[in-house]
C-alpha cells in the first residue's frame, strides 16, 4: 500500500520537525514513511553506508557455514572460511553476474549455478569449466569483492561503506551499561525470516518505545508493563534505550540462581536497545531476542528475527522447558505487533493523518527522528 506525497521535500521536513525541542516534539511527518524519495536516500546513506546486522555469530560457527541477505540492493554472503575468519563479500558471480548462494546453509567451495565457476570460500576462483580458449582469461585475477565485516559481543555487523569506522567505536557508551550480561555468550537458539506490510520505521519506533505495551499487548505482555516504571533516557548518537524491571512472572527473564555477578535491581532488568539504524535487541539477564528489519519498498519491511539464552539457562537442565514456553510468548506478541504497525501504516497512508505530540515514554522515537535527519542530506 503506497500513497501519493504531496511533500516535495520530506527530507527537508523531517529536519524542521527535529529542531523542535523534545519536550514539545511531534512524531515524524507521515512523507518520511510513504515517500519513495525518502526510501531512496535512507537506501543510499543510511543502509547503503552504516552497519548492518546479519545476525549472530555463533550460527556460522563452523568452516564453511553462510548466510546471504540483499543490503540496500546489493546481494551479499557472510561465510566463515577455511581459516575460522567471518567474511562478508559480494554474492554475485564474476562471469555473468549470476547471484551465488542462497539462504543459510554449509559449502565447502561455492558454485554459481549458471556456468560453476567455482570459488574459494575466501572469494578467490578456483576453477572456471571450457575457458581455456580465451586468450586474456587468468583466473588469478577473479576474487569476489570483500565487505566490511565484524564481530561486536556476538553479532554480525556488515557494511557497505569500506570508510566505516568500526562498530565499537560509535557504540562504546553501550559496554557500560549490559556489562554484566555478557551478551556476547548468548547462544542464539532460533531464527526466522518475515516480511510484513509496513514500513521499516514503523516497526523499528514500534520497539523503541513500550507506551503501547499496556494496549497493543493487552492478551499477553501487556498485564505485566507498568508504565510507571520504564525509564527513557536521552539517546546517544549510535543507539537509544529504555529499561523495564521484570517480576517472576517469567522465571526466564530474570537472572539465574547460578549468575552471581548480578544484583539487586539488575538482576530483574530488560534492556530494550536500538542500534541504529535497525538493529532492535530485547535482552534479560536471561534471554535475548532481536529484530534486525531492511526496507523493502516503501510499504514492507524484511525482518530477520532471532533470540537465544545466556549461558546460565543454556546449562540448566530445564532450560528447554522455559525457553519453549518464552517462544510461544514471543509468537504471539509478534501477531499482535504485525496487527499495530500494519494498521499505523495504512492510517499513515491517510490524507487525514497527521502526526500528534510525543509522550515523555516515546524519547526513544525522538532520538531515532534525530539520527535519520543527521544521516540524510
Amino acid at each position: 500500500m503506497t500513497a501519493h506525497d504531496p511533500i516535495a521535500d520530506p527530507i527537508s521536513e523531517l529536519k524542521a520537525n527535529v529542531r523542535v525541542p523534545f519536550e514539545q516534539a511531534r512524531a515524524m511527518p507521515k512523507s518520511v514513511y510513504t515517500s519513495e524519495v525518502f526510501l531512496e536516500a535512507e537506501l543510499a546513506h543510511i543502509f547503503g553506508q552504516d552497519w548492518f546486522c546479519v545476525g549472530r555469530a555463533d550460527t556460522l560457527a563452523n568452516a564453511g557455514d553462510y548466510t546471504t541477505l540483499d543490503l540496500a540492493g546489493q546481494p551479499v554472503m557472510v561465510v566463515r572460511d577455511a581459516s575460522g575468519t567471518l567474511r562478508a563479500q559480494s554474492n554475485v558471480c564474476l562471469h555473468r553476474m549470476s547471484t551465488l548462494l542462497q539462504g543459510s546453509g554449509n559449502t565447502k567451495t561455492i558454485v554459481c549455478p549458471y556456468h560453476a565457476w567455482t570459488y574459494a570460500l575466501d572469494g578467490k576462483l578456483r576453477g572456471a569449466p571450457a575457458m581455456g580458449l580465451n586468450e586474456q582469461f587468468d583466473k588469478s585475477d577473479y576474487c569476489l569483492p570483500q565487505i566490511k565485516c565484524e564481530e561486536w559481543l556476538g553479532w554480525i555487523m556488515v557494511s557497505l561503506n569500506p570508510d566505516a569506522v568500526p562498530v565499537g567505536d560509535g557504540l562504546q557508551e553501550i559496554i557500560p551499561l549490559i556489562e554484566n550480561y555478557r551478551l556476547q555468550d548468548y547462544t542464539q537458539t532460533f531464527f526466522e525470516t518475515h516480511t510484513w506490510n509496513t514500513n521499516w520505521k514503523v516497526l523499528a519506533e514500534n520497539f523503541m518505545e513500550s507506551y503501547h505495551l499496556p494496549v497493543c499487548h493487552a492478551g499477553t505482555i501487556g498485564g505485566l508493563s507498568k508504565l510507571e516504571e520504564m525509564i527513557c533516557p536521552p539517546g546517544l548518537e549510535g543507539f537509544n534505550y529504555h529499561t523495564i524491571l521484570k517480576d517472576d512472572t517469567l522465571k526466564i527473564a530474570l537472572a539465574h540462581p547460578d549468575n552471581t555477578r548480578m544484583e539487586g535491581d539488575e538482576r530483574r532488568t530488560t534492556f530494550l536497545l536500538a542500534i541504529y539504524p535497525s538493529l532492535l535487541i530485547t535482552l534479560t539477564p536471561g534471554y535475548f531476542w532481536y529484530l534486525s528489519l531492511h526496507p523493502n519498498g516503501v510499504g514492507k519491511v524484511d525482518i530477520r528475527f532471532g533470540g537465544g539464552m545466556s549461558p546460565e539457562y543454556v546449562n540448566d537442565p530445564e532450560s528447554r522447558t522455559h525457553f519453549t514456553h518464552l517462544k510461544t510468548l514471543l509468537d504471539d506478541v509478534n501477531v499482535e505487533d504485525k496487527g499495530c504497525t500494519e494498521k499505523v501504516y495504512r492510517g499513515l497512508c491517510s490524507r487525514a493523518a497527521k502526526p500528534g505530540h510525543l509522550s515523555h515514554l516515546e524519547r526513544p522515537n525522538y532520538d531515532f527522528a534525530k539520527y535519520l535527519a543527521s544521516r540524510l542530506p
